[in-house]
């Protein structure tokens, strides 16, 4: 004789410490089906053996919220992006388990793109897509899949095709894509619908661990609170409603014959990245590291002007060679509308350690190459570090006492050297000069292989000579 006990999902904490407040009830309004939808899940993870593998990725909205309860892996991302979050964790850790979880306002407007290209890539991921028809975190406004004649505090008159267009059919935009393998849509309103959606739940899932390559699960999920209904009135109101808008059933099935879909799961023997990167001896010659003095050493810099001032150039400079002296490095480009005459900064990390994230902040260089960066930037400079500036553009010195400042005069020295638009040579040649971060030698094989002739590679030279010579102590 024995005893079948039920019991909670080990994949779903037995108490909500994470959540502020009571630790023993989750924080859905009654009626929500977020919770059935989280039980399902966790209940899958625990048959499939994989909740020490399982990584959930949760957007913004209510589906936040799964990070509460959900006791596996779990990234936070911003709206809308989950699925693009989810294809780069995919391909990093290819063993995983990855779960995108996403409401409608998340997955069909600002995310649209997202999963649109996700699911043509036939990206190997789960996508749970729950549609409640509004904006149910943020105070019920209209979102794509609003129905024709429904009220929101954005369409208070209802929903009307010559002001809003028509609701937007998600899995069946998704189902005429080549890469999607299942698609199916489900309903929580009674039983029977729950079921479907819990075996629904289950073949996701399992597609995934079988490498079959992309699936999306839509839910049907009521919302009282943001519909203003009771909960049995809200199950009712899916039935008669969203469901004619919204039929249930699978849109799209391949898993039969999409086994091995999990198309980027190639391993490239390391003795044949060099030529499929076409990377010759002498792109991947190291430099010998130089002696730095300690103020100046793992430097975050950033490089700020106008757009044409080669300032993008001279970061992706600095970060090859820093590379080539088996520095860590990272390079990160901004700029505006105007490719040229707007403005445009790029943040360089140089450093003996791991770098933990490519923003620079509190840079401990600033280069600035006009009044608008300098002006911008200098209250962001770390104490004790340096600030270089064109003097010959920037009326005013930085206003800092607690920073190493040149004043230097690039765009005057460029045009002696040849050309005014050699100014980031001249900047160049000042911070190694100064600093003696990196090996000029090795600095100058790289400008070569990436300046277009030999007349602008001498100029370049001589821009940085002067600059070099300038802030030499």
């Amino acid at each position: 004789m024995y005893v079948k006990t039920y019991q909670r999902a080990k994949s779903f904490f037995g108490e909500f410490e994470r959540k502020p407040g009571d630790h023993l009830t989750t924080h859905y309004c009654p009626g929500c089906g977020h919770g059935n939808l989280h039980k399902y899940i966790a209940e899958a993870i625990d048959d499939l053996g994989l909740q020490d593998r399982t990584i959930f990725v949760n957007p913004v909205g209510c589906s936040v919220f799964a990070y509460y309860y959900m006791d596996v892996g779990n990234i936070q991302v911003p709206h809308g992006r989950a699925p693009a979050a989810a294809t780069a964790i995919k391909r990093a850790h290819p063993d995983s388990l990855v779960i995108s979880y996403q409401g409608d306002g998340d997955l069909a407007a600002i995310g649209g793109n997202e999963i649109l290209h996700a699911a043509n890539r036939g990206e190997n991921i789960t996508v749970f897509f729950i549609n409640n028809a509004i904006y149910g975190m943020t105070g019920g406004q209209m979102a794509p899949t609003t129905l024709l004649g429904q009220k929101t505090i954005t369409s208070p008159f209802g929903r009307a095709t010559e002001r809003e267009g028509f609701p937007l059919r998600v899995s069946e935009l998704l189902a005429t894509l080549e890469g999607p393998t299942y698609i199916e849509r489900v309903g929580l309103f009674d039983n029977k619908s729950r079921m479907k959606a819990r075996k629904a739940v289950r073949k996701a899932l399992r597609n995934q661990v079988e490498g079959r390559g992309f699936s999306l699960v839509e839910i049907l999920s009521p919302c009282p609170t943001g519909w203003g209904l009771t909960p049995t009135e809200s199950c009712e109101w899916m039935q008669e409603k969203m469901v004619k808008q919204f039929p249930l059933g699978v849109i799209k099935d391949e898993s039969a014959s999409r086994e091995g879909w999990n198309r980027y799961r190639q391993v490239v023997p390391a003795e044949k990245l060099p030529e499929i990167l076409d990377l010759t001896k002498e792109s991947t010659e190291q430099f010998t590291p130089t002696d730095v003095p300690g103020c100046y050493r793992n430097p975050s810099i950033k490089i700020a002007g106008f757009g044409g001032q080669g300032l993008l150039f001279l970061g992706k400079l600095l970060a090859e060679a820093g590379m080539r002296h088996a520095y860590n490095v990272s390079w990160i480009p901004s700029y505006g509308p105007e490719m040229r005459g707007g403005t445009a900064n790029c943040q360089v990390n140089i450093s003996t350690e791991p770098i933990g994230s490519p923003l620079v902040s509190r840079p401990s260089v600033l280069i600035a190459l006009n009044r608008p960066s300098l002006d911008k930037f200098e209250p962001e400079v770390a104490s004790g570090g340096l600030i270089i500036y064109d003097s010959s553009l920037i009326d005013r010195a930085p206003e800092r006492g607690d920073v190493e400042v040149i004043a230097l005069p690039a765009t005057k020295l460029a045009d002696e050297a040849g050309s005014a638009r050699a100014a980031n040579m001249v900047a160049l040649g000042a911070y190694l000069g100064r600093t003696n971060l990196l090996d000029q030698t090795g600095v100058f094989k790289i400008l070569e292989k990436m300046t277009k002739s030999e007349d602008q590679m001498a100029i370049n030279r001589r821009a940085f000579d002067a600059g070099a010579r300038f802030a030499m102590f």
